[in-house]
Parts: structure tokens; C-alpha cells; sequence
């Protein structure tokens, strides 16, 4: 038996519950996981929340889609993206199936050797928000020379996007407000405050202008600065506004309706996120820790959107 989350129904946190379910034995191709750290992200509570459909009948529902942890059991032939996989491996699970539990059977392929650099609470938010923005990245072309203004830039995203532009070597410019300035600039990107002025104060910052635009928010400002500042509209991608971002013409992408998912994109990126964390180049900021037990607290907190850095479940 393991303890999981499950939603018993559709609405805000108050429907989430830790329940005993039974575990089976991994098949061919599986592993049995010992989760040590899950990551906590919004399709976690937009899928409770019923924003991808409340048919009654999915319910009860499993959450979680990357976790870290250690490899308690293997079945035949279970080999991940980077070799055979045995018992005690240290992994990074990513498109998970009900990661927020004390363990759970999972596909051998889904899983990558945890960095040593990473403990299992970083570990466990390096995939989702690392391969989101390798796909950001890709979509617009940024580079070294560019100069890349990052909307959102202390979110779980944002951080991403702002190592990994700066590893490019691109120039980073990312809004925050004002107590995620020094999360900004200690990750390489160069802060500007969100709010009235934005396009202004960018301007005045890069004179030689803005050649890429990746929006981690989906308001309207960002949107809107975006499309003032770059003059290229593919050079634009958002990963939130997705009918406003279609209607303008910009690249959009992830899960919503018309996104372009990159899974194959996102996937592939998997290894290189760990070689980057293991060699130092890439940081995971943990904002809050909660035990499974306090999930809805933790949901709330990801919910009211003010984290400067990943949250994470622990069992």
C-alpha cells in the first residue's frame, strides 16, 4: 500500500485528500519508485480544479507529474533514457502519473540519474519548469547576441528561462516585482519592475532593442510589451495567454487549447537539464516544502502565485 493524493472531486484545494492504495509489482519495462520529493505545478490544480474538463467519472483523481527518488524495485527490461536502471538508483521522474505519493509503479523511460549537485527536493522541480523553458527558448531562436526579456522571470519558469538564455549566451531582462529582483539578478538576468511604464523602462534598459519575448504569466501587459518591443511576432512565445497569444500571432505553447506541446522537444530535454545541474550551470530555487499531508496548504500557496521558486510535496 502507498499513500497518494487523490482530488475527490472537482473545486479548490479543500478536495484533496491522502488516501492508502494498493501497489503492484513493476511489469516489464517498470520501476518501482520510492518518491522522496514531488513537484508541485499549476496543471496540478488546474486539473482539480476542472480548467481541463470535470467528467465525474475520472474521479477519484491521481495528481503529480514529476518527482525525485530512489528505485525500490525493477522489472524486466526497465531501461531509461540514460541506460539500464537497478535498485538504489537516485532518478528524476518526469510525465508522471500520480507523483504525489510515498511510491508508485512508473515507466523505466520516464526517468534520468538525479544529479548529485541537486538534493531530492530540487530534484524533484527540475523537469517541468527546465523543459518548458528549453521549449520557450527553442521556439523564438534565443541566443548568443540576443537580448531576451523574460516575463516573470522569479517564478518556477522564469528561473529557468533566465539560466538557461544567460547559458546561451543571451542578455536577460526580466520582470519581477520588487521582492523577486534579487532572485532575477542572482541568476544572471538584469530585473525591471512590472506595471505601468513597462515597454518604457525595457527601452531605456536596451536602447539596441528587445530580439525575443517569452511571457511565464499570460497577463495582458506582458503580452502587450512583448509585442511593442519585438518586431518579429515568431520570436514571441507565451506559455499562458494561449487565446490572446493565438489571436496575435505570437508562438504559443504548452498543454492549452491550439499550443504547440513540444513533446518530443521537452522530452529529449530531460538529460541535458541534468548535465547543466550537474556540472553547476543550472540552480533550483525551493520556495516552499509541505508533507503530504499539508497538500492543500501547498496549493494554495501555488495558487496565490507570489512563490519565488519551486514548492514540493514530501512523504
Amino acid at each position: 500500500m502507498s499513500r497518494v493524493v487523490v482530488a475527490t472531486a472537482f473545486g479548490g484545494p479543500e478536495v484533496l485528500a491522502v488516501v492508502e492504495q494498493p501497489t503492484r509489482s513493476p511489469g516489464p519495462g517498470e520501476v518501482l519508485l520510492e518518491v522522496r520529493a514531488a513537484g508541485v505545478n499549476p496543471s496540478d490544480w488546474k486539473t482539480h480544479t476542472g480548467a481541463f474538463g470535470a467528467d465525474p467519472a475520472r474521479l477519484p483523481l491521481r495528481l503529480g507529474s514529476e518527482a525525485s527518488g530512489v528505485v525500490a524495485a525493477v522489472g524486466p527490461d526497465a531501461v531509461g533514457p540514460a541506460g539500464p536502471l537497478s535498485v538504489g538508483d537516485e532518478v528524476i521522474g518526469f510525465r508522471l502519473r500520480g507523483a504525489y505519493a510515498a511510491e508508485l509503479v512508473v515507466p523505466g523511460r520516464a526517468l534520468v540519474p538525479k544529479p548529485a549537485t541537486l538534493d531530492f527536493d530540487q530534484a524533484a522541480g527540475l523537469m517541468l519548469t527546465g523543459a518548458t523553458a528549453v521549449h520557450a527558448l527553442t521556439a523564438v531562436g534565443a541566443g548568443a547576441g540576443d537580448t531576451v526579456l523574460v516575463h516573470g522571470a522569479a517564478g518556477g519558469v522564469g528561473q529557468m528561462l533566465v539560466q538557461l538564455a544567460v547559458a546561451a549566451g543571451a542578455r536577460v531582462i526580466g520582470t519581477a516585482g520588487p521582492s523577486g529582483a534579487d532572485v532575477v539578478r542572482r541568476l544572471g538576468g538584469e530585473p525591471v519592475g512590472y506595471g505601468d511604464g513597462l515597454a518604457e523602462r525595457v527601452r531605456a534598459m536596451a536602447p539596441g532593442g528587445v530580439t525575443a519575448a517569452v511571457d511565464a504569466v499570460g497577463t495582458d501587459e506582458a503580452l502587450d510589451t512583448s509585442l511593442k518591443l519585438v518586431a518579429d511576432r515568431q520570436r514571441i512565445a507565451t506559455i499562458a495567454a494561449f487565446e490572446r497569444g493565438a489571436q496575435a500571432g505570437v508562438r504559443v505553447l504548452g498543454n492549452g487549447p491550439g499550443a504547440d506541446p513540444g513533446t518530443a522537444l521537452r522530452d529529449a530535454a530531460r538529460l541535458r537539464l541534468a548535465e547543466l545541474a550537474a556540472a553547476g550551470r543550472l540552480e533550483v530555487l525551493v520556495a516552499g516544502r509541505y508533507a503530504l499531508d499539508d497538500v492543500a496548504a501547498a496549493h494554495r500557496e501555488g495558487m496565490a502565485g507570489h512563490s519565488h521558486g519551486k514548492l514540493v510535496l514530501v512523504p
